[in-house]
């Protein structure tokens, strides 16, 4: 499994309050950019696996609205999630 209990905890940690705060918006995006980028390197080997297309572009889209929800709440934290995570050029 791509996704170990650890890895998850070490994601939440970093990017969240504590390893246990699952909910805040800026883990869940760590969270998601962690599964888009697995999933994206698996795509580009099986470009014909489109159950797997699909389940990224669903994810990026909730990761889309996570951000967009972040930015009209609170534009600070918005731009410190980009940062960290180097999603916006």
């Amino acid at each position: 499994m791509y996704l170990s209990k650890e890895k998850k905890a070490e994601i939440f940690t970093e990017n969240g309050k504590s390893a246990t705060d699952t909910g805040s918006a800026e883990s869940q995006i760590a969270l998601f950019t962690y599964r888009i980028a697995h999933l994206t390197e698996h795509v580009k080997k099986n470009h014909k696996d489109f159950v797997t297309t699909r389940s990224l572009t669903r994810l990026v889209g909730k990761r889309r609205k996570l951000l967009k929800y972040l930015y009209n709440t609170d534009v600070n934290r918005y731009r410190a999630i980009l940062k960290k995570l180097s999603l916006r050029k």
